[in-house]
């Protein structure tokens, strides 16, 4: 679901105003360690499988949400890899609508699915060695997409 009627009723008051959005994302990899992207419909660069936490929702449940909604792939969260948030954060869609992520990203293993999109927000899902990282949206920093041994 791209947007949710919680955060679709606060975009009815404020506009395209800034609106600060907890939110999660997740880093998961496959059989071969690779990591999952996914290529949003209208966009113009990666993202990881991730979104924004709805009231009453944890961040665990949320990225639980988030990559069965996106991927099909029903996953456990493992491991905060890390908060990240502030202006480079920051993003304007193409609708004018203005967000500064606040973002908790977790390691997740799948538990069980079929890589496929089931809300249709992912045009493509497609795994990625770590030395070859996609241009993202948001600005991670390189040391979180590195396999801990």
């Amino acid at each position: 679901m791209p947007i949710s009627d919680y955060y679709r009723k606060l975009r009815e008051k404020v506009g395209t105003d800034l609106l600060l959005l907890p939110s999660v994302a997740a880093i998961i990899r496959n059989e071969e360690s690779e990591i999952l992207f996914q290529y949003p419909r209208n966009s113009d660069a990666w993202s990881l499988p991730a979104g924004a936490i709805e009231p009453g929702e944890s961040p665990a449940e949320a990225v639980v949400r988030e990559v069965w909604e996106e991927t099909g792939l029903e996953v456990e969260p493992t491991n905060v890899i890390g908060v990240f948030g502030g202006l480079e954060f920051r993003h304007t869609y193409a609708n004018g609508d203005q967000v500064e992520y606040q973002v908790t990203v977790y390691e997740c293993k799948i538990v069980n699915g079929t890589l496929e999109a089931v809300d249709g927000e992912s045009e493509i899902l497609k795994y990625f060695i770590e030395d070859n990282i996609p241009k993202l949206v948001l600005p991670y920093p390189e040391w979180i997409f590195r396999k801990k041994e």
